[in-house]
Formats: C-alpha cells, structure tokens, sequence
C-alpha cells in the first residue's frame, strides 16, 4: 500500500480540503519524478530540460525550430532558452545557423552527436519509466493522464481569467 501524502510530508493536522490535497500531491509527485529523473540524466551530463530540449529538435528534423518555438514546447518553462541552448552547443549537441535572407533569424537543430546521445538513452528511458510507473496498470495510467489533462485545462483557465491570490477579509 502506497504512503498517504500527509504520512510522507509529516503532516499531522488534516488538509484544509480535498482540492489543497490534490494540488499538494500533484506537486509532491511531480518533485519525486523530476528528481528521480535528473539524478537519471546526470550520468549523461544533461538536464531534464536539456533533454526535451533534444527530444524536440529531433522530432522537428529536418528543418529545426527558432529559439521562440522550442520555449513554446518545453514541458518546464525557462526564462533564459538562449542560455540553455548555449550550453547544449557548447557540448556539440545541437548547432544554431542564421538565416541567409534574414539575419536575425536563427534555425537551431540537432547535430549527429545530439542524435546519438538520444539514441542511446531511448531504450535507457523507457526501461526507466516502465520501473518508475510499472505499478500502476496501462488503464489506471491512461485515467490518469486523462485526469491530469483536465486538471491542465482547468489550471490554464484559471490563469487566463487573472485570478490571483488575495486578501480573505
């Protein structure tokens, strides 16, 4: 039986609601499988980040992607994808070229190196995945990506009508 969030965080009153819970125990989850797989990635000298990064060139090939598109796409958000590009070229993975008609525009792809890298970890990252989540059954984990889509969707609204936080009075 799985530990309830309240017995791992230590906590000994009760949550204020089931809906504090569930953000707390979608962030907690979140936090568990980021660390666990950063520690994975460190063997391979990259980040997660540098890592969808990667994932994303190789499936925009061949053409590659402006710096704005692969910010688009990331699944975490950075503030500085220049510097995070920066630093996957410096380790030859990827390679930036400016645009001949246009140069303020600059094409960013992957490089052979990039690709071999991706494809050594692959099978690496499935076996890694299929460990991390090989408790829960393909229906519960499809029920779960579906309820996590929701909770994305209704995130998104609640953050496009400006909702912030305010004073209770």
């Amino acid at each position: 039986m799985a530990m309830d969030l309240r017995t791992e965080l230590k906590q000994t009153r009760p949550f204020r609601d089931i809906r504090h819970e569930a953000s707390l125990s979608v962030q907690r989850t979140a936090a568990v499988l980021e660390h666990a797989f950063e520690s994975f990635l460190k063997a391979y000298h990259i980040t997660a980040t540098q890592y969808n990064v990667l994932r994303i060139l190789r499936g925009s090939e061949p053409r590659g992607l402006c710096r704005n598109e692969i910010g688009e796409r990331l699944v975490r958000r950075v503030p500085d994808v220049t510097r995070l590009l920066d630093r996957l070229e410096d380790q030859r993975l990827i390679v930036r070229v400016r645009g001949v008609d246009d140069r303020r525009f600059v094409t960013t792809r992957i490089t052979k190196e990039g690709l071999a890298l991706l494809a050594r970890l692959d099978p690496l990252v499935d076996r890694f995945h299929a460990d991390e989540l090989g408790g829960v059954d393909e229906r519960r984990l499809r029920a779960l990506v579906e309820l996590l889509a929701q909770v994305r969707d209704s995130a998104s609204k609640g953050a496009a009508k400006g909702l912030v936080p305010h004073e209770e009075g």
